[in-house]
């Protein structure tokens, strides 16, 4: 029994010498060895600040810099050394916290992401589960503004893990969370992102929550969606179940809009007033749209234009409209009619129609 102890204090104590020394030569050369692989790779200036082991093995990097496209605090991640000897990198447990990227779009449409130039052929890559915590992106579009439309995307945690049981199964479960804020920090919003997906199957469970969204801070993407009139404020909240099997995926949503407000000016006030009270036709009694429709679609190919998108939300504020009993719908119209019957042939057209 002694003899076991020794041999195993041996093994241990050359086990830690070798981890020491490891430790050494990777804080000293690895470093240079990661920035001039970015550097080759995605031909964008990087700097380390340091690299470290820990036990049993973990590799951790602190102080990246990658150019003018991101900044990234600490990464940790575990390579599996039995995978490297078969020619495949398994990481496991990666986890990136507090990056910060730069995500630019050009007036010409193109995005600041660097293009990955790979020199033969790369080692199959397996990642059983990644973690990002507290990250926030600053997109700065210039193709719909030239000075640069601005919106950042912060408090974003992410979650990706395969799941445990069944054994057999290709599922992965993922959440997400985000805040939206203004350039000048005020949020504006809230997104959260949850459920499992299996790519290989085309199935998937999931639930998407948006929650006090300002959507006037999408003004220049969503144009004349919710109205051709300038709209100084809208409430947005809705949640989406997204279910499919074998590719086919229905998306479920339940939308809530209120507090719409529209720019007044002394030649718009009459426009501006009975588009308010056309759309007060498909509100309930508080003034809120609230709105529920399907959107059926493919999994791997869920391409939805604004032409449809529009179509389907004006079928859902037809039912909602048919959903009312007659005499709601009577008073609404006539209330609009007697406010505005001055305006004459042009009014009694659009309520003809």
């Amino acid at each position: 029994m002694k003899k076991k102890f020794k041999i195993l204090f041996s093994l241990l104590t050359v086990f830690l010498a070798i981890f020491v020394i490891a430790s050494i030569l990777v804080g000293i050369y690895a470093p240079k060895i990661v920035e001039d692989q970015i550097q080759q790779n995605l031909k964008v200036k990087a700097s380390l600040g340091k690299i470290s082991l820990g036990l049993p093995f973990t590799i951790t990097l602190e102080k990246l810099e990658i150019g003018s496209l991101a900044s990234i605090r600490k990464v940790t991640f575990s390579p599996n050394l039995i995978g490297l000897l078969f020619g495949k990198v398994v990481i496991h447990g990666l986890t990136i916290t507090d990056p910060v990227i730069y995500l630019e779009r050009s007036s010409s449409g193109k995005l600041n992401l660097p293009v990955l130039e790979q020199k033969g052929k790369a080692p199959a890559i397996y990642l059983t589960s990644l973690k990002v915590r507290d990250a926030k992106i600053i997109f700065t579009d210039r193709l719909v503004s030239t000075p640069g439309y601005q919106v950042i995307v912060d408090k974003l945690n992410i979650s990706v893990a395969k799941v445990s049981l069944p054994i057999t199964s290709l599922a992965t479960n993922f959440s997400l969370s985000a805040r939206l804020s203004n350039p000048a920090g005020k949020p504006f919003g809230n997104i959260a992102f949850s459920g499992w997906l299996d790519f290989l199957a085309k199935d998937m469970d999931a639930k998407l929550e948006v929650k006090d969204l300002d959507v006037t801070n999408f003004a220049p993407y969503y144009g004349n969606l919710i109205s051709s009139k300038k709209v100084l404020s809208a409430r947005l909240n809705f949640d989406s179940t997204f279910k499919a099997k074998n590719n086919a995926l229905q998306i479920i949503t339940d939308l809530n809009l209120s507090n719409l407000v529209y720019e007044k000016t002394e030649e718009q006030q009459v426009s501006l007033d009975l588009a308010k009270n056309a759309l007060d036709l498909f509100t309930d009694s508080d003034g809120n749209l609230h709105l529920v429709f399907n959107i059926n679609t493919q999994l791997d190919n869920p391409g939805l234009s604004q032409e449809k998108l529009k179509s389907i939300i004006l079928k859902a504020a037809m039912k909602n409209l048919s959903s009312q009993s007659p005499e709601q719908i009577v008073d609404k119209v006539a209330n609009i009619i007697n406010k505005y019957k001055d305006f004459g042939k042009e009014l009694k057209d659009i309520f003809g129609k």
